[in-house]
């Protein structure tokens, strides 16, 4: 059943448009359910409460996230339609681009405002004897980043 948005526009048409979103929607919903649940039995009430706290942040991301690929979707799915291939290419490549722009900015503010235990934690998790096999090009960030933290491994 091909669906024209020039057709007679029906409840089961309108349902078949919007269940994929809807869908996306509940299942992000249940991974933070999921989450508290079993934060709060089997970690305990200071760390759900943490949980609640970065909540707000972490579906900010995913909002960012969604709307980059709703939005350039349906961009580039108009532009293809039209028959400007190489137009939608270009959109596209710049949805990608922006995308990963927005996760290296986001990363190095979280980075920079980190409180000093945390990074601690995580470039100790993250040492050199672990990754000296699996990523060799990963050698200087983690040392830079373990100066910058005064950390001595």
């Amino acid at each position: 059943m091909r669906i024209q948005l020039s057709d007679h526009f029906t409840y089961r048409k309108l349902l078949r448009f919007t269940m994929p979103t809807v869908l996306m929607l509940v299942c992000t919903s249940m991974y933070s359910v999921v989450d508290g649940f079993f934060v709060s039995n089997f970690v305990g009430k200071t760390s759900f409460a943490a949980v609640n706290l970065i909540f707000p942040v972490s579906m900010g991301v995913a909002a960012i996230g969604f709307m980059l690929g709703t939005g350039g979707s349906a961009v580039v799915a108009k532009t293809i339609g039209e028959g400007k291939q190489e137009l939608a290419h270009q959109y596209f490549s710049m949805i990608i681009y922006v995308g990963v722009a927005l996760s290296v900015v986001f990363s190095a503010v979280c980075f920079i405002f980190m409180p000093q235990g945390l990074l601690t934690l995580c470039l100790t998790m993250c040492s050199l004897r672990s990754f000296s096999g699996g990523l060799p090009g990963l050698h200087w960030p983690l040392g830079w980043a373990r100066s910058w933290a005064g950390l001595r491994l």
